[in-house]
């Protein structure tokens, strides 16, 4: 009896064993994915003497917000941009967005259009990633702006290595 024990247990082993085993199944055909279009965007340089070209920080309070707004944008003498705004709450870690495009000098105004948000590429027409301010002042290191909803942001010339803490 002992020996037809064994072989019972032996064979309900191989019938588990075997009902975790898979057959090979053919293999699922996956739709060709359609690259997304990315166009290549040139950014046009800036006069050398443009004043705002550097890094502009701004640290501001606004209502409905628990804690500091930082942003910094830096425009470069090549026409491109990066865009950084960070939440700084006390004893929590910063929540923030990075941008990066092009900007151009209109005038008075000061425009940035987004081509890369949070390291994906955005589509460049969607007009949620041009942003249009204008330039209320440029003192020396001092730089006030006013969004297209007419927020204002006062900005400080930092130095070019700058980068917002964590």
């Amino acid at each position: 009896m002992k020996r037809k024990g064994m072989n019972y247990l032996a064979g309900l082993a191989t019938l588990v064993l075997a009902g975790c085993v898979t057959m090979p199944t053919e293999t699922p055909t996956t739709q060709p994915t359609t690259p997304v279009e990315t166009r290549p965007v040139a950014c046009t340089p800036a006069s050398p003497e443009d004043p705002v070209i550097g890094n502009w920080l701004s640290k501001r309070n606004e209502k409905g917000i628990q804690g500091e707004l930082r942003t910094l944008v830096t425009l470069q003498a090549n026409g491109q941009m990066l865009y950084t705004e960070q939440v700084k709450r006390p004893r929590q870690p910063s929540q923030g967005l990075s941008e990066a495009g092009c900007w151009v000098r209109d005038g008075q105004a000061l425009v940035l259009q987004t081509l890369e948000s949070n390291g994906l590429a955005v589509e460049p027409d969607d007009p949620l990633f041009t942003n249009r301010f204008i330039i209320e002042r440029q003192q020396g290191k001092r730089l006030v702006v006013r969004s297209q909803t007419g927020t204002r942001y006062s900005l400080e010339q930092v130095s070019p290595g700058y980068r917002l803490p964590f």
